[in-house]
């Protein structure tokens, strides 16, 4: 227990000082796409991990809420309402899609929600008037927070750790709490937690809302880091990415979101400049994950270690025994 403290605290310090540490702002925007990213995966990860209910459209919510953050600017409204604006579209949004995918389970669900997320692609896609169309919308200015502007890279990174940490704070406190230990139980039993008296549909309603809100804060957080908002953003796509950061990180892991995010935006932003074929060598790593840690990297490198630790403590045992037996 002392060394997983002893390793967050590690990793705490390392990243309130990588912008002392790290050199060029380049890799401090790739740290802050690493972390509104894993906000998102986090998002993802309470329906795929502790509900056990695979999404397919979670880009095309996270396309409303920037989209609607975007707008609401470009109608002449401040920084704080278009925020407040976006998030309270969002969530009705999530509530209308959770309405209606819930209304089936395993593959009915995942092609509920790809319809609606292709169906939320069509739209900004085809209504020009509002999305723009191709050409997207823009966004000309950050927002500044307690008299600091979110316009200076290092700033965006620190307010981007800070809502992230505040989420993975969030994502914890819904995990160990009663409504994240009866959504496990809808995952893993659900007839017997409907006999216990559970409503099932209402603590994955809830789930999903839960989801939709953590998916709206890291929408938020992209539009104002990339200052532009496309259809490309609600494609297929991208709900696909998303998925397989969780999947290979580890889903149902506190962990292991944040780690397969981190990997994914190395691969895309950092390897693709030295790797022409870059999305090969994504699928190959993926393909790999899938084979030797079914289970994902978090909880794969766990099971490693614990086994290599066994070995050693077997192996430590057998040499003093072995020395004895000899006269």
């Amino acid at each position: 227990m002392s060394g997983r403290y002893l390793a967050l605290g590690i990793a705490l310090v390392a990243l309130a000082t990588l912008p002392y540490w790290m050199t060029g702002i380049y890799y401090i925007n790739v740290a802050s796409q690493i972390l509104f990213y894993a906000i998102f995966a986090l998002g993802l990860n309470v329906l795929l991990g502790y509900a056990g209910l695979v999404s397919l459209g979670h880009a095309g919510l996270f396309g409303v809420t920037a989209y609607a953050v975007a707008y609401i600017l470009q109608l002449g409204f401040g920084h704080s309402l278009a925020i407040l604006g976006a998030l309270v579209i969002s969530m009705a949004s999530m509530a209308v899609y959770a309405v209606l995918s819930l209304r089936a389970t395993g593959i009915g669900f995942i092609m509920i929600t790809l319809a609606l997320g292709e169906i939320l692609w069509g739209l900004a896609y085809r209504w020009i008037s509002l999305t723009g169309g191709d050409n997207g919308l823009n966004v000309q200015t950050r927002p500044e927070l307690f008299g600091y502007s979110l316009s200076d890279v290092n700033t965006f990174y620190y307010a981007t750790l800070i809502i992230f940490l505040l989420s993975l704070g969030a994502v914890t406190v819904f995990v160990r709490s009663p409504l994240g230990a009866a959504l496990m139980g809808t995952r893993d039993q659900p007839r017997r937690m409907n006999a216990l008296g559970y409503h099932v549909w209402a603590i994955r309603f809830h789930a999903c809302l839960f989801s939709g809100l953590l998916t709206s804060v890291s929408a938020i957080m992209f539009v104002y880091y990339t200052q532009f908002i496309s259809p490309q953003t609600l494609a297929l796509t991208s709900s696909a990415e998303v998925l397989l950061m969780v999947i290979s990180g580890g889903a149902g892991t506190l962990l292991g979101p944040i780690v397969g995010a981190g990997l994914v935006v190395i691969v895309k932003t950092v390897v693709s400049g030295f790797i022409e074929r870059w999305n090969f060598l994504l699928g190959a790593i993926f393909v790999a994950i899938v084979i030797l840690m079914p289970e994902g990297l978090v909880p794969g490198t766990v099971r490693l270690w614990r086994l290599a630790w066994r070995k050693r403590a077997r192996d430590a045992k057998a040499v003093p025994g072995s020395a004895e037996a000899k006269p």
